[in-house]
This record gives C-alpha cells, sequence and structure tokens, in this order.
C-alpha cells in the first residue's frame, strides 16, 4: 500500500492530501469499506442516459440538475420536487405544507412524487433529508420516512438505483463546518438516517450521493492553494441581496462541484474532462473556473466518489486518480 501511494502523480498525491483531514490519516488507510455501513453491493455502470426524480428542497436547487443534465448528455432526463427547508415527511403528508412549492414546482420539470415512483418510469431516484439532520432524525421520523419512500420506489421498479444525496450543515455551524461534514457521515448520513431501510434488508439498498464529501475535498484542496481561481470555501456559496454570505445554499460554482459528484455516482464516468461552460437554469451561462482549475475539481470529485464503497461505483477501490484521467 505505502508503495502505491509512492507512485502516486503529484497531481494524485494533491488530490489525496486534500481528502483526508489532518489526524485521520491512519483512520482513511484502513479503509471506509471496513464499515458495516458501507456494505454494499457495486453495481454496474448504467447501459446509456439515464432518467432521474430529485425529491428534496433548496439544497437541490434549481441550476445543480441543469447541470446535471448538460454534463449527461442530451438523452439525460430529470424531474423533481422541491420545496424550502422541506423534510421527507413533508413530501410523504399531504397535510402538511411545503414552503415556497408554487415557487419551484412547474410542469413539466415537476412531477408529483407519489405518481412518479409508483409509475416506476425512473433508472434512479434520490432522495434529500432537510437539515439540521439531527433534528430531522429526532422531530421528523426521517429515517422512517427515507424507508417509506425507498419502499414505494422498489414496488414502483424494482430495478430502480436509488440514492440519499448526502448534503451539508450551515458554514457557521458551531461545531465547524469540515467537522461536521466528517463526523455526520457515517453516524447520522450512513447511521441513524439509513438505519430502517437498512434493517429490512431489501434486494436493492439505498447508495450515496456524497455531495458534502466533495465540497470539503474542494475546499481543502482550495484553501491549501491547490485549485487555480479558487482559495477560499465562500465561493462555493452564495451571496445574499445584501452580499453576505448565504451560509447554506451553493453559488454556481458550488453547485458545479455538486453536478460533478451526481454524474460521477449516476454515470460511473470520471467527471475529467466534461465540459466546465454551462448554461444555468434561467439560461444564463456560467463558466466553472478556467480549464486547468476545473479540472482539479472534476479530479478531486472523481477521488471522492471512488473511495467511498456507499457509492455503488465499481472503482471504488482505487487509490489515486492518474495524471491522464
Amino acid at each position: 500500500m505505502i508503495r502505491r501511494l509512492l507512485n502516486l502523480p503529484r497531481r494524485g498525491l494533491i488530490a489525496l492530501g486534500a481528502l483526508v483531514p489532518i489526524g485521520a490519516v491512519g483512520v482513511w488507510l484502513l479503509g471506509p469499506g471496513q464499515s458495516p455501513l458501507n456494505d454494499v453491493p457495486a453495481l454496474a455502470p448504467p447501459d446509456g442516459a439515464m432518467r432521474v426524480y430529485h425529491l428534496g428542497h433548496s439544497l437541490v436547487g434549481a441550476d445543480m440538475p441543469v447541470m446535471l443534465a448538460q454534463l449527461s448528455g442530451v438523452d439525460h432526463r430529470f424531474n423533481v420536487q422541491r420545496g424550502s427547508g422541506t423534510s421527507l415527511r413533508a413530501h410523504w403528508e399531504d397535510s402538511e405544507p411545503i414552503l415556497d412549492f408554487d415557487m419551484v414546482n412547474a410542469p413539466p420539470v415537476w412531477r408529483d412524487p407519489k405518481d412518479a415512483l409508483q409509475a416506476g418510469d425512473y433508472d434512479a431516484v434520490i432522495f434529500t433529508e432537510m437539515v439540521e439532520l439531527r433534528d430531522a432524525l429526532k422531530y421528523f421520523d426521517a429515517a422512517e420516512y427515507l424507508h417509506r419512500w425507498a419502499q414505494l420506489a422498489r414496488r414502483g421498479n424494482p430495478d430502480t438505483r436509488l440514492y440519499i444525496y448526502e448534503t451539508w450543515h450551515r458554514v457557521d455551524d458551531p461545531d465547524g463546518w469540515l467537522t461536521r461534514i466528517d463526523n455526520d457521515l457515517q453516524d447520522l448520513w450512513l447511521g441513524r438516517l439509513l438505519a430502517k431501510d437498512r434493517k429490512s434488508a431489501p434486494p436493492r439498498p439505498l447508495y450515496l450521493i456524497p455531495g458534502g464529501q466533495a465540497l470539503a475535498a474542494v475546499t481543502r484542496a482550495a484553501e491549501a492553494g491547490e485549485i487555480p481561481g479558487l482559495d477560499s470555501r465562500d465561493d462555493l456559496f452564495d451571496r445574499l441581496p445584501d452580499g453576505a454570505l448565504d451560509q447554506i445554499h451553493l453559488s454556481p460554482l458550488g453547485a458545479y462541484v455538486v453536478a460533478l459528484t451526481h454524474y460521477a455516482v449516476l454515470y460511473h464516468r470520471s467527471p475529467v474532462g466534461v465540459p466546465h461552460v454551462v448554461t444555468l437554469a434561467d439560461g444564463s451561462s456560467f463558466t466553472a473556473l478556467d480549464a486547468e482549475g476545473a479540472r482539479q475539481l472534476q479530479a478531486i470529485v472523481w477521488s471522492v466518489v471512488t473511495r467511498l464503497p456507499r457509492t455503488g461505483v465499481q472503482a471504488a477501490s482505487s487509490f489515486a486518480i492518474s495524471e491522464t484521467q
């Protein structure tokens, strides 16, 4: 193993260093597959373009699914139901209001989620729970409602791939934004949130789209001076009308990182080399850094995705990215 590390190209070493928080190197080298929370079968790459359903809230956002479609190719299709801060319980229970529903859901992109999942029309369904995740688990029965949604999707189509989208908490979280991302993955996202569904031992388990992990890895590399054109986590987040930093919602650049992560997980392909000039949901053009900076983002995302077995990507045993990937 050490010999493999010594043989890594410089870019691979940079990306590796960006992924591992100081003090966690020894634990990480043991491999995330040691945890039973990661014990899921690898998935075969999809045969072609996918039809995807996103169920969630503002951390899905308007731009990310649109970017994902552009990265994936002209035949990629998607539908969405979103709200503001919406729990999976609120999406399920007709008696609970979905904040800002009429502002963010309109056909043809919007489709009723129960009708959509029962119809079984999707190759992948991605569930997004509200944050603060501790509150979602304690007060909104998050594990129960995730299981209900997953079971509905399985009944509609047993071949549909199911994912939980790991998001993040506020940048000003008193416990520390990076600390929360590091600590919450196993404890909250893969542990308590998936507990109910995991106990049912379904033949098609829930897999992971590691959005928070990707943002953290990019942040560490950027703040170490390793990504041309990006040196602060602040650039990954939006700005409020008064110019203050939005503490949780992404900028177009942050949405691009998360779109790369979805692309890598869903399609089992390295995002290195995909377009870095994309169109946003409002029709405007956005350029994600220059070509070299974008390549660094793409390579880091692929390294995150392939080191986490819960993504289902068969390359999850690979140790590093290559110089030419």
